[in-house]
């Protein structure tokens, strides 16, 4: 049986889950689907929907898409719809998890690394996360669970757009550009989002399909002065070594010190990989629970294929890319987006990694 998708929808109360999730559900895109609910008190999908008065744990709804609530453990519920669908008790293509508006996604993510029965049966997708632009300021002053949301995405949908005026909509984008760059942004209207923007984005593949994000860090997304280093997207770093830093934006007065904030790693010269596992052992040691995601190209000495990296919290792996491009100057790349991290410590610890 190959692995079944599994897609994590996260976003603080009312950013509009629900609606996001309906939508999908009722589009005629031929996809057998099954929602986990991790239930906390909060309102069901949908009453039409489903039957919420009934005892089953499991629900199949009319449109041939699953429904299943936990009150549990998020593992159990994987496992039983697994165990399901290898019976040919259940038929579903793919998974989504709503997680409750206050949930850190971190540990829901954690759950398809950690367990062997869940690896083996299920591919982590990627974090879809929404955000109520109207509430979404003071959510994130307010709430560090509205700020881990963002941090761990890797899809934000801004809701709610047409509640506040355009620039309103650009300080948001740009504050969440500033904690997350990583995550492409999207204002959506009524949950009216394409699904080939919603499965399949691979966020989590660590496989020769994934070079890395598009706009991963693109140069020009953010009105930085570079110093002269500034780069056309897709363009080589051909330059020394540097580290820039996305925690600083010239030309943008922040009225907000966030504490979720992420920083970029960049050099042309290789890693040593002995030094940089033993570095990264040391510092997921120390920061791991304020370590939300990190991801990455690196060039490794010893191989001529890009190595992909990535982790979430204590959790990280590594698989080979594909080879350096003929016309194509190797160097690395690696975003690391946390809580308060020690960007000096994290910036010369990979630098002393460098051979």
């Amino acid at each position: 049986m190959s692995l079944i998708p599994a897609t994590i929808l996260t976003g603080f109360l009312g950013s509009g889950k629900t609606t996001l999730l309906k939508r999908v559900l009722q589009e005629a895109h031929g996809q057998k689907i099954a929602i986990i609910e991790n239930e906390f008190g909060e309102e069901n999908i949908d009453n039409d929907i489903l039957v919420t008065d009934s005892k089953e744990q499991i629900i199949q709804m009319s449109n041939g898409c699953i429904c299943c609530t936990i009150r549990e453990d998020l593992r159990e519920a994987l496992q039983l719809l697994a165990a399901k669908k290898r019976q040919g008790l259940l038929d579903f293509d793919r998974v989504v998890i709503e997680t409750t508006g206050v949930a850190d996604p971190g540990p829901v993510a954690q759950t398809f690394f950690m367990d062997d029965e869940i690896a083996e049966s299920y591919l982590l997708d990627s974090i879809l996360t929404l955000v109520d632009a109207k509430h979404a300021s003071q959510q994130l002053d307010d709430r560090q669970e509205a700020r881990r949301q963002v941090g761990f995405a890797d899809q934000i949908f801004i809701s709610k757009t047409d509640l506040v005026s355009a620039q309103e909509t650009a300080e948001l984008m740009h504050r969440l550009t500033h904690m997350n760059p990583r995550a492409p942004q999207k204002a959506v209207h009524f949950g009216e989002v394409a699904l080939s923007e919603v499965f399949d984005l691979r966020g989590f593949n660590l496989n020769s399909k994934l070079d890395i994000d598009p706009d991963f860090l693109k140069e020009d997304a953010h009105a930085h002065d570079h110093a002269g280093h500034d780069h056309a997207p897709g363009e080589t770093c051909n330059h020394p070594d540097h580290a820039h830093d996305h925690g600083t934006a010239q030309g943008h007065h922040h009225a907000h010190d966030d504490d979720v904030k992420s920083f970029v790693f960049r050099s042309d010269r290789a890693f040593d990989p002995a030094k940089l596992e033993d570095f990264l052992g040391a510092i997921v040691n120390i920061y791991g629970p304020r370590m939300l995601r990190y991801k990455g190209v690196l060039f490794m000495q010893g191989t001529d294929r890009k190595v992909i990296f990535q982790g979430v919290h204590q959790l990280m792996g590594s698989d080979l890319g594909p080879a350096w491009g003929k016309d194509e100057k190797p160097c690395s790349k690696m975003v690391f987006i946390g809580i308060d991290l020690p960007k000096d410590i994290f910036l010369q610890g990979m630098s002393q990694s460098l051979v």
